[in-house]
């Protein structure tokens, strides 16, 4: 567990000073079975949820995202995310608690945490982190970026993270950064 705690804290470090991470939702993909060195979904260990779901809080804390975890395919990989969150984005509830078995030990843990907790059908995240090879994608905007982290495994399992930017529109007189900005006539059509 102290090898876990200090791979998930040297993580959530290196997104923090990463400074990619800030506001929206940030989409937590996590296999508890992975991170233990088994197959997923074969192990689900709710003392590693634990130190994962603290660690998320620090993150969540430190750069104003609030977290959405990702259940397992048994419930259609929903999310779990604070009422609040649904209400204020307007997501689809989907009926279900998540329980080890069926949304995995992640998603069970931190929905007992959680002061109101609710699964949602899908979200469109800012950010998130996949640990033990989830495929969290379904669930992040649609241009993705990698974000490279020295830290590439906790426990046993990998872990990859993304951020999101907006799609990139227009041709080759399109602008994409205010300083490249030039006033050299316009386009009047």
């Amino acid at each position: 567990m102290e090898r876990i705690q200090v791979d998930v804290e040297a993580v959530v470090d290196q997104l923090i000073q990463s400074d990619a991470i800030h506001n929206g939702l940030f989409v937590v993909g996590c296999s508890t079975s992975e991170i233990a060195g088994k197959r997923i979904g074969t192990s689900g260990n709710e003392q590693i949820a634990e130190v994962i779901y603290q660690a998320m809080q620090k993150l969540a804390a430190k750069t104003n995202v609030e977290l959405a975890f990702q259940c397992c395919e048994h419930l259609n990989r929903s999310l779990l995310v604070e009422r609040s969150v649904q209400e204020k984005l307007g997501l689809a509830e989907v009926a279900a608690i998540p329980v080890p078995t069926a949304g995995g030990s992640m998603a069970s843990y931190a929905y007992k945490q959680f002061k109101d907790p609710v699964l949602v059908e899908t979200i469109h995240a800012s950010a998130g982190i996949d640990i033990g090879d989830t495929f969290i994608g379904m669930h992040l905007k649609r241009v993705a970026v990698p974000l490279r982290i020295d830290q590439k495994s906790i426990g046993k399992a990998h872990v990859t993270s993304a951020k999101t930017r907006p799609p990139l529109i227009g041709g080759v007189r399109a602008v994409y950064e205010i300083s490249h900005v030039v006033e050299e006539g316009s386009c009047d059509e």
